[in-house]
């Protein structure tokens, strides 16, 4: 009697462990990847603007969902250094939906930033 007791209690303990794992996959599929993120907001980004997402120079998790800084192709010019890039500032939620968006810089192709002082 005693064998089948412990078996029943091993099984009960193998089908907590599988519904606790279920859970955590659940809860994992939920939330996007970091990769994902990214492609999500530069599709959206692109789909809301008309331009391409050329690169993302900034991306962190923040407590509303996602913060990214993506840099796009505003207009096209000949030489390519002389074409006119911008910066969006892209805030995304926790499902890798866009909240908002802005333009936080305009500058041409072949400029660097300005030093700041301070080394910045």
């Amino acid at each position: 009697m005693s064998n089948t007791k412990n078996t029943q209690e091993s099984q009960d303990s193998q089908e907590s462990r599988n519904t606790s794992k279920t859970n955590d996959n659940q809860s994992a599929k939920s939330r996007p990847s970091p990769m994902e993120v990214l492609r999500q907001a530069r599709g959206q980004l692109a789909e809301l603007t008309g331009m391409e997402a050329e690169s993302v120079s900034s991306f962190e998790q923040t407590e509303e969902g996602w913060a990214l800084e993506v840099e796009v192709l505003e207009l096209e010019r000949v030489p390519d250094t002389m074409s006119l890039m911008a910066s969006y500032q892209v805030e995304l939620d926790a499902e890798g939906q866009l909240t908002g968006y802005r333009r936080v810089r305009r500058y041409e192709r072949g400029r660097s930033d300005a030093r700041r002082p301070g080394g910045r």
